[in-house]
């Protein structure tokens, strides 16, 4: 390890930190209406007024986790309250079960009810994350009746919006990799700032890691699907039951790299670093480089039109994954996957003018025309992440 290397490589993830977050405060904080925008283009001038209900459980999380990691700054609480006010007043269906809008409008008029739940999750995070932050036990309710709802959506509770499966279940039912891996995720969150549930909590993260194994995770096809069958037989006689998406794989890894750190389980690891080999492996675009957004498990067409696009957060969840992979493993390939991976975001992703990181690019590696900073699905949420996580682990590694 070059440690020269890696501080300097440091000190411009914390500079890049630190002007993805002044990107979203100047410009994606609505203070009229409150809540942030987030369709934003290069500059950071709005796009579209329409508000993300995603975006705001993630906007609401990553301000208030700034202030875990780095100490309360006003404007961080600040930030992290607007989101949190404006999704309790406007964002939650209460006729139907207290489950959450997608989409609303700038000023909260709801727009779009979604079968996914992924809404409620980002809620409860962001209320577990401010309630770690200031101790105001409302917070820490809000937090748990959405993660439990978020929860027995996902385990056979009947959806209360009335809204059916994507597909006929007479003719095919099936399994998401996304349902068990998001839920280690949130999981993760409750239990480090809700100590008095953690053995509900640790029992939750044990079945979630034990789903992907058994469900998704396929030696014989060196991958994760993303779609199976409910008892995890591959379906490879349609797209969709083919379908590989390298940055989720990813991302899983690096979730689950965080369970087995604080559980002790090195085989996990080893396992997961599994994982990582073939995702990163199958993934990497040999020709142009970055990470591609799909690929098919045979090598057969990928029916997504975006599949050959380069998008900015599977290339962050490779980022945290491959340098928490090296923390943890002491390979050096891993931290040549992350340099290799940090090479390629800052040529392609990265804005220095402007700030922030584009969010899509064509397979050539240039933006799209015209080009974005966020979207419905791209706000302040990977990107800080990313650097926070990235930021905390090379500390680590230079302390060893």
């Amino acid at each position: 390890m070059d440690r020269n290397k890696l501080q300097e490589t440091q000190v411009w993830i914390r500079d890049e930190l630190e002007r993805c977050v002044r990107f979203w405060l100047e410009h994606g904080i609505d203070h009229k209406h409150g809540g942030v925008y987030t369709c934003l283009d290069r500059k950071g001038e709005i796009y579209s007024t329409d508000k993300s209900v995603w975006m705001q459980g993630r906007c609401g999380w990553i301000f208030a986790y700034l202030c875990h990691v780095y100490g309360v700054k006003d404007e961080w609480l600040a930030a992290s309250k607007n989101c949190l006010d404006f999704m309790e007043k406007y964002c939650i269906n209460h006729a139907a079960g207290g489950r959450m809008y997608f989409t609303v409008t700038e000023d909260g008029k709801p727009l779009r009810q979604r079968r996914y739940c992924y809404s409620e999750a980002f809620y409860a995070i962001a209320n577990a994350e401010y309630y770690g932050i200031t101790g105001e036990r409302q917070h820490l309710e809000r937090a748990r009746r959405a993660y439990n709802l978020y929860w027995d959506l996902n385990h056979g509770m009947p959806d209360p919006t009335g809204l059916g499966p994507k597909t006929i279940p007479e003719t095919r039912t099936g399994r998401a990799f996304g349902v068990p891996m998001i839920c280690l995720n949130v999981t993760s969150i409750l239990r480090r700032v809700d100590p008095e549930q953690a053995e509900l909590y640790d029992e939750r993260a044990r079945q979630c890691v034990d789903e992907i194994f058994r469900y998704h995770v396929k030696p014989e096809l060196k991958c994760v699907l993303e779609f199976v069958a409910e008892d995890g037989t591959p379906r490879l006689y349609y797209t969709e039951g083919r379908t590989v998406n390298p940055g989720h794989d990813i991302e899983g890894v690096w979730f689950m790299l965080d369970y087995a750190k604080r559980t002790g389980d090195k085989e996990l690891v080893k396992k997961s670093a599994q994982i990582f080999d073939w995702a990163f492996e199958a993934g990497w675009d040999k020709e142009y480089g970055g990470l591609l957004y799909f690929i098919d498990c045979l090598g057969k067409p990928p029916e997504a039109y975006e599949h050959d696009m380069k998008l900015w957060w599977p290339h962050n969840e490779t980022l945290i994954a491959a340098i928490m992979l090296y923390r943890d493993t002491g390979d050096e390939k891993y931290l040549d996957a992350f340099y290799k991976t940090l090479d390629y975001c800052k040529e392609h992703f990265a804005d220095p003018l402007y700030g922030e990181w584009y969010g899509y690019l064509r397979r050539d590696g240039l933006p799209t025309m015209p080009s974005t900073k966020g979207s419905t699905f791209k706000g302040p949420f990977h990107l800080p992440r990313c650097l926070i996580l990235v930021d905390t682990m090379i500390s680590e590694i230079l302390k060893q």
